[in-house]
């Protein structure tokens, strides 16, 4: 069961980083597909496998692989949108925490609005601290939310319904989650 769980973890990561880069540019970010890639790790993987997965996919991205909406590398941490890629790691614990065994559009969506909680609640903080203090853009707080969330939030949405509506389907068919809870290791 371990093995598959890495390999799943590594799936992940992947489809995170393809979905950075199936992207519209949009004002200080893109419009990707990352978030919803790392809300289908947190159900189908389950907290600690699809945080992992997140971890996997910011670590290789900040160690230089360029997986990331404009790249990669260590010096993503002065990108205004670097704290949501930090964010992604406890988006997925806390999906794969509260969706439960992820078989109902109940238990899937509100995981996914409260991962999606998160990730905003790391990334405008983080968004507001590089424009301001190392960019010297001098945005208030109703500036960060327009740059950093208020537009994304119907397309964010649209990916939680779309999860809410695949995961429950696909969540048989990989056979993990149950294995994994009957026999952690």
């Amino acid at each position: 069961m371990k093995t598959k769980a890495l390999i799943l973890c590594a799936l992940f990561a992947a489809l995170t980083a393809v979905g950075a880069f199936i992207k519209v540019p949009f004002l200080y970010s893109s419009i990707t597909l990352q978030f919803f890639f790392t809300a289908l790790a947190g159900v189908l993987l389950g907290a600690k496998y699809g945080a992992l997965s997140q971890l996997v996919y910011v670590a290789l991205g900040l160690a230089g692989l360029p997986i990331f909406t404009s790249g990669g590398g260590f010096g993503y941490f002065l990108y205004p949108t670097c704290g949501f890629l930090l964010g992604l790691i406890p988006a997925a614990w806390v999906i794969g925490t509260l969706a439960g065994d992820g078989r109902s559009m109940k238990r899937v969506v509100p995981a996914a609005l409260a991962g999606l909680a998160v990730l905003y609640a790391v990334g405008l903080p983080y968004m507001a601290v590089i424009l301001n203090v190392y960019m010297g853009k001098g945005m208030d707080l109703s500036a960060v939310l327009m740059a950093g969330m208020i537009p994304f939030l119907p397309g964010d949405m649209v990916k939680i319904i779309v999860v809410g509506v695949l995961a429950p389907k696909l969540l048989p068919r990989l056979r993990f989650r149950s294995a994994d809870a009957k026999n952690p290791s």
